[in-house]
């Protein structure tokens, strides 16, 4: 006999068990409030990591505005040399000008004196001699000439000295503005500095225990690599001085000589003596702050230090990294050699100086101290260039 219950449609299972459609929809429910739960933050709060990236963004746009503040300061201050020189151009063309306004006002004297311009029979008949009259027109002639030469070369003068204190002054003016926008510019960067700060002390004692691991990891890992360079360098030296070895025994062995005098590696010993008197420099201003747009004797940014030690070897360096990377010749990592100078970052905006050994002392950033530390401190992808600058 045929049933007269209706089917029913099978529902899904939780765990094994059937459940009715009307179960089915409140779990249902209950798995979407739990997913939006879970998705969506208790806070506003930024986590640890974007805190972290957050400082280390802020940093490195602090260091890029610090060099591009140190290149307007460079080109404001070569500007205003230059408008000194024409201002104290201009005082002296004005002085000048001045002693041909009393030229020109002793000529005027003198004509009024002699009656000169009343050139006419009256003048002529009037004068004792008929020579007397053409030695006043010809002196007369004469002094007309001068003035109007004088007269020319003074407005040619001021004409000049006027255009050239315009530009002057109007490029001046250009590079005070663009310096004043760099330091509001540098004004914004400080304040997410601070802000940033900020979030890092209002974290828990927890998270700065875990944020002091990941810097202690990054620390170690960049000590690994430092010290793997080193090594490379110290094989690559070896392998430079058996070569070297080997050839002067072939020099000897066909020059018919036995002496056993090997040729010490091909260094430049002028250049070695140079980078040791700037890494003892900058050795000797470990401890001082970073301060942006600083070049010491008490504080320095990073191209303040590398300028400011090179210069203790007797080398001049240019003021900013974008210059200073310019100022050498590129060498290979694995070439590098104390002395050098490291270059960070695409837009190289933060140099040290290397010590050897995969290590270097430098500026690091604003909140910082000149220190030694690994050239890898920020990772191996941000090494820009070495490039050893005498």
């Amino acid at each position: 006999m045929a049933s007269h219950r209706k089917s029913r449609t099978p529902g899904p299972r939780v765990a094994g068990i059937r459940t009715p459609a009307l179960a089915t929809a409140a779990l249902t429910s209950v798995a979407l409030l739990g997913q939006t739960a879970n998705a969506a933050p208790t806070d506003d709060k930024p986590s640890l990591e974007e805190v972290e990236k957050k400082v280390g963004d802020l940093y490195r746009q602090a260091e890029s505005a610090t060099e591009k503040y140190n290149a307007a300061k460079e080109k404001t201050a070569k500007q205003r040399k230059r408008v000194d020189s024409l201002l104290d151009d201009v005082a002296q063309r004005t002085q000048k000008l001045n002693e041909a306004r009393e030229q020109l006002g002793s000529y005027a004297a003198a004509q009024y004196r002699t009656g000169a311009g009343v050139s006419n029979t009256a003048t002529f008949l009037l004068a004792d001699s008929p020579q007397e009259v053409f030695d006043q027109q010809h002196l007369m002639g004469r002094m007309t000439g001068r003035q109007k030469e004088a007269v020319d070369d003074y407005v040619e003068q001021q004409s000049a000295t006027m255009k050239k204190r315009k530009e002057a002054t109007e490029s001046l003016q250009t590079l005070t503005e663009s310096q004043n926008d760099l330091k509001a510019a540098k004004a914004k960067v400080q304040k997410k500095l601070a802000e940033a700060r900020e979030l890092l002390s209002k974290l828990t004692a927890e998270e700065k225990a875990r944020l002091a691991a990941i810097e202690k990891k990054k620390q170690e890992e960049a000590a690994r690599k430092a010290a793997e360079l080193a090594r490379q360098q110290e094989e690559q030296r070896k392998a430079q001085e058996a070569a070297q070895r080997e050839a002067a025994q072939q020099e000897s062995g066909s020059s018919g000589s036995s002496s056993g005098t090997t040729t010490p590696p091909a260094t430049d010993s002028s250049y070695a003596t140079k980078a040791a008197k700037a890494i003892a420099f900058a050795r000797s201003q470990i401890g001082k702050p970073y301060v942006w747009g600083a070049t010491g004797p008490g504080s320095y940014d990073c191209s303040g230090l590398t300028q400011a030690a090179w210069k203790a070897a007797g080398v001049t360096l240019p003021r900013t990294t974008y210059d200073q990377v310019d100022a050498g010749t590129t060498v290979p990592l694995s070439q590098a050699q104390p002395g050098d100078l490291v270059f960070f970052y695409d837009d190289v905006t933060h140099v040290g100086i290397y010590i050897g050994n995969g290590m270097m002392i430098h500026a690091p950033k604003p909140g910082t101290y000149v220190r030694e530390e690994s050239i890898y401190y920020d990772g191996e992808s941000s090494i820009h260039s070495v490039v050893r600058p005498a």
